[in-house]
């Protein structure tokens, strides 16, 4: 299955990129959360829920002049996924911004359940348990 899960993700990723907010949201389980919580950069950084979901991307997308997501590597773990990426943003005055969190999705059967951002990649396998 974790095959299928990477396959999930990419979409999510490609619909991200894309502002297709209508993909992401049908991604999306009922039970969907974003978790924000571990982020220095959002203000109020937390947890997110599906309700709450559309609002986030716009409105973090409108923010930007244009913002890309680059993921390096797909790392499965049942029904996790782990994905480092670098996101590149360009704010309105043309300044740009480079970030490289680390993202582990929870997938159920073909649905994103969570979403848990991640400062470092080694944290986000050490909480899985996973080794570099």
């Amino acid at each position: 299955m974790s095959r299928e899960n990477v396959e999930v993700v990419k979409a999510a990723i490609d619909a991200g990129n894309r502002e297709d907010w209508d993909a992401l949201v049908q991604a999306a389980a009922p039970n969907f959360e974003l978790d924000m919580s571990r982020s220095r950069s959002f203000r109020g950084a937390a947890v997110y829920g599906l309700d709450q979901l559309r609002g986030f991307l716009v409105e973090f997308a409108e923010s930007w002049e244009s913002v890309r997501i680059e993921p390096h590597e797909f790392i499965e773990a049942g029904d996790l996924v782990v994905v480092p990426w670098t996101t590149r943003a360009r704010g309105r005055d043309g300044i740009e911004v480079v970030s490289r969190p680390t993202f582990v999705w929870t997938i159920r059967d073909g649905a994103i359940e969570r979403l848990s951002m991640y400062q470092e990649r080694k944290d986000a396998l050490e909480a899985l348990g996973l080794s570099e």
